[in-house]
């Protein structure tokens, strides 16, 4: 009884408002953070590394081009890793499932902070784009509609799609959503303007820039269980 409550909790938590923005500028952070100092290359923006890997390839820079594979590679098996992870949740041998996800960006993050310049970016970006998919696949629900933290062009669609809706047919639910995603493209642009900043300012070590916002976001599923009951069915 007492776990279907916490189950409850947490994913209401995981589906909020603040966390989805907190989560955004993580997914902006990282985008800045590897395009501007590890290689030119999107941890979070496939699209925009498989656009890449095609100019590079017709411009005949194999060496280049081979540079947007890996990063593809990683978020790939991100993908099913978290997809595993939310599959065994479901017999409960990980009930609390979202927070341990949260855990493993900021430990995988800070030891990134700590990789030397001397290694490789690809490694670098392999790690960042498959804990970035992980996120990307783990927190997919805004409150009552889906939404990618670690993306905009999807975001972006949305939020216009619920401004035309709200103007043509005077939607009060249609207005709320616009706002809500208005604040997940913010928080993204954000993310990315302090990635960008952080990274050409202080180097390698910019990456805690987005372990400090995790820390946020692991710090509001603890304040949302400590102060808030659980539900009794």
């Amino acid at each position: 009884m007492f776990m279907k409550g916490k189950i409850h909790l947490h994913q209401v938590t995981s589906e909020s408002l603040r966390l989805g923005a907190l989560l955004s500028l993580v997914g902006g952070f990282l985008d800045t953070y590897t395009f501007v100092g590890r290689g030119g290359v999107f941890a979070n923006a496939q699209t925009g590394n498989i656009v890449l890997l095609a100019v590079k390839v017709i411009q005949g820079h194999w060496i280049q081009a081979l540079s947007y594979i890996p990063p593809l590679i990683a978020f790939s098996l991100g993908v099913f890793v978290a997809e595993g992870i939310k599959r065994k949740s479901t017999h409960r041998l990980t009930p609390d499932w979202t927070r341990a996800i949260l855990l493993l960006e900021i430990a995988i993050f800070f030891i990134v902070g700590l990789i030397p310049q001397g290694v490789p970016n690809t490694v670098v970006v392999v790690i960042v784009s498959f804990v970035a998919s992980v996120q990307m696949t783990s927190f997919r629900k805004l409150i009552d509609v889906p939404y990618t933290s670690t993306v905009s062009t999807g975001n972006l669609r949305s939020a216009i799609e619920a401004v035309y809706v709200a103007v043509t047919t005077k939607d009060t639910n249609a207005a709320i959503r616009a706002m809500r995603y208005g604040v997940i493209l913010a928080a993204f642009l954000v993310g990315a303007l302090l990635g960008g900043f952080l990274t050409l300012t202080i180097g390698d070590k910019a990456i805690w820039g987005a372990v400090v916002a995790l820390i946020f976001s692991f710090i509001l599923f603890t304040e949302k269980e400590k102060w808030k009951l659980p539900l009794r069915h």
